[in-house]
């Protein structure tokens, strides 16, 4: 038998899915590679989810949520810390699904130190 993951019940359903609208489009295939370089300019790496909350790099990336007028962080932050687990869990796995040629070309930004 395999390994299944448990599911854990969403609190905040409708902020949940916008969030995750947000890092779905910004890690698409169309502006990927203008987050990658976002995260290049400011010295971040991927894997720094607070960082990148920190600095607003979804909103910068994302014209939708930036005219919203709601940051990403402030989104995030309402949450439970079991959806924020979720949240966090969902972005890294979204990175790792960045096209190889990308993800060479960013190399440092992938790289742990």
């Amino acid at each position: 038998m395999g390994f299944e993951q448990a599911t854990i019940k969403i609190e905040r359903e409708q902020e949940f899915e916008e969030l995750r609208g947000i890092i779905a489009r910004v890690l698409g295939s169309d502006s990927v590679e203008r987050f990658l370089k976002r995260l290049n300019r400011d010295n971040l790496r991927v894997r720094d989810w607070e960082a990148v909350l920190a600095k607003g790099i979804l909103e910068k990336v994302d014209e939708e949520s930036a005219k919203s007028g709601k940051t990403v962080q402030s989104l995030y932050e309402a949450f439970t810390v079991s959806d924020q687990a979720q949240m966090r869990e969902f972005y890294l796995s979204k990175i790792e699904e960045v096209r190889p040629e990308l993800r060479a070309k960013f190399h440092k930004l992938y790289q742990y130190y």
